[in-house]
């Protein structure tokens, strides 16, 4: 998927299933669960075991746009694409992360915090900017951010919640990212999937 026509279905769907964990065997049935609760954007993170097999398994699903998270150097992109990643995630804004996505054809999501960051990582390429972690301000620190820059695409993947989900929406973020609120550790680590799909459909409800 070319990185404009993700960019534009990612503020049409509004959310993104991010998963992180250590249990290699219980990645895939965590992120099946969140699949069977509505969600058709899917992130693994790289810190992930077997991360490669699991998104070139879920980017052969129809109707799934998958992508990988905690994207670090353009050795981990290069992997990650080949695998079919659609889009790129990472902590931090890397130039040259944020380049090699260009080079592949994919989205870059890097990881922002202040304004200057957001700015930096657009004028690299980037039309979409994780804010990570949450700022004290919570939803209205979007809406401050937007103000001076509305062509900005900011992505909240930190301390939304099912309750607050639709505030920072409602703030002008373009989408959200829910990895703790969708995936409790514990409860995938235990094989508690049913859990998560019920948590996905009231985390999809609530934003819509």
């Amino acid at each position: 998927m070319k990185p404009d026509a993700f960019v534009k279905l990612f503020g049409e769907v509004r959310a993104s299933a991010i998963l992180r964990t250590d249990v290699e065997g219980n990645a895939g049935p965590a992120m099946d669960a969140a699949v069977r609760g509505g969600f058709r954007i899917c992130e693994f993170t790289m810190t992930t075991p077997g991360v490669l097999d699991r998104i070139a398994e879920f980017s052969r699903q129809d109707g799934l746009v998958v992508g990988a998270g905690t994207v670090l150097t353009v050795a981990d992109a290069r992997a990650a694409v080949e695998h079919g990643a659609s889009f790129l995630v990472s902590p931090v804004v890397d130039e040259a992360v944020i380049e090699e996505a260009q080079r592949l054809g994919v989205a870059a999501m890097p990881g922002t915090h202040t304004p200057t960051e957001m700015m930096r990582a657009w004028q690299a390429g980037a039309r979409l900017q994780k804010l990570f972690p949450a700022p004290g301000l919570g939803p209205a620190y979007v809406a401050a951010c937007l103000g001076p820059m509305p062509f900005l695409n900011i992505v909240p993947t930190n301390g939304v919640t099912e309750q607050n989900a639709r505030t920072w929406l409602d703030a002008g973020a373009h989408a959200l990212g829910l990895v703790a609120p969708l995936f409790d550790r514990q409860e995938v680590a235990e094989g508690r999937f049913d859990l998560v799909e019920a948590r996905a459909r009231r985390l999809l409800a609530a934003i819509r």
